[in-house]
């Protein structure tokens, strides 16, 4: 074998398992895990109002990383993005929301957290919708950093009316300002078991559901087995429905705190 091309088989080989490299570990070296999600929340200020977010991967993620005991840092990462950033090692891992037939299943390992997640709306109970076809035309409540922000537009003919967080989505379907808001199926059938909620409470079926997972290169077998073992601790201690029962309670009080106007008639 001649000896001069060595160099640059090793260097190859080199680059290679870098390209492979635990992301966990890779974050562990770096000081910071590298998180990718859907939608990054604007950095709070102060004088700003504080408001709860549609989506729970960033708390879900803040354990994983007090886990390794590493600050977090959420990187967006939409849906087909997601194998890009983590094959040039801009995040470890993602938290995303997967469908079944999400192509990330045959390339990468896809570690299902048990949470799902389908889109659904809310309406007041004295509403003439009865069918998703029938918000054509209508005014739709969706929140930014939701999952359903385009969709309903595009599905259905909708008028997608698009507010900073759901607290302000919800309000804005209680005065008056939409005909309906869609959100996460989990999140509002959890928030419509308030009394208060009661008058807002009748709803268009889930629609088609996916489910909110770890995403990671097929070659890290080490990472999976982590964020394997971290699901199984969440299903053990209950973390999954606690992280949502607590985002709703927010979120209910947050449109209880801000509501200006009274409830429409």
């Amino acid at each position: 074998m001649n000896t001069a091309f060595l160099p640059v088989l090793l260097a190859t080989a080199i680059a290679g398992g870098a390209a492979h490299a635990n992301g966990l570990e890779r974050a562990k070296q770096r000081g910071k895990l590298l998180a990718g999600i859907h939608y990054v929340v604007p950095e709070y200020k102060g004088g700003m109002k504080y408001r709860t977010p549609e989506m729970l991967d960033k708390a879900l993620l803040e354990d994983v990383a007090k886990r390794r005991q590493l600050p977090l840092e959420a990187v967006q990462a939409l849906s087909g993005k997601q194998a890009a950033l983590l094959a040039a090692g801009k995040i470890d891992l993602a938290l995303a929301t997967v469908a079944e037939n999400d192509p990330l299943h045959r390339t990468h390992t896809v570690i299902p957290t048990g949470y799902m997640s389908a889109p659904m709306a809310i309406m007041r109970t004295d509403t003439d919708i009865k069918s998703w076809a029938q918000l054509k035309g209508r005014k739709v409540c969706v929140s930014e950093g939701g999952l359903h922000v385009g969709t309903i537009a595009a599905q259905y003919g909708a008028i997608e009316k698009v507010y900073k967080a759901p607290a302000d989505a919800f309000i804005a379907v209680r005065v008056g300002e939409c005909d309906a808001t869609v959100h996460d199926s989990a999140m509002l059938e959890e928030l419509i078991r308030y009394p208060e909620w009661k008058k807002f409470s009748a709803r268009l079926p889930a629609g088609p559901q996916s489910v909110l997972a770890f995403v990671v290169p097929a070659a890290d077998k080490k990472g999976a087995d982590v964020l394997r073992q971290v699901v199984a601790d969440w299903k053990a201690n209950g973390l999954l429905d606690q992280t949502l029962k607590t985002a709703v309670r927010n979120i209910a009080f947050e449109v209880y705190l801000d509501q200006n106007a009274p409830d429409c008639h």
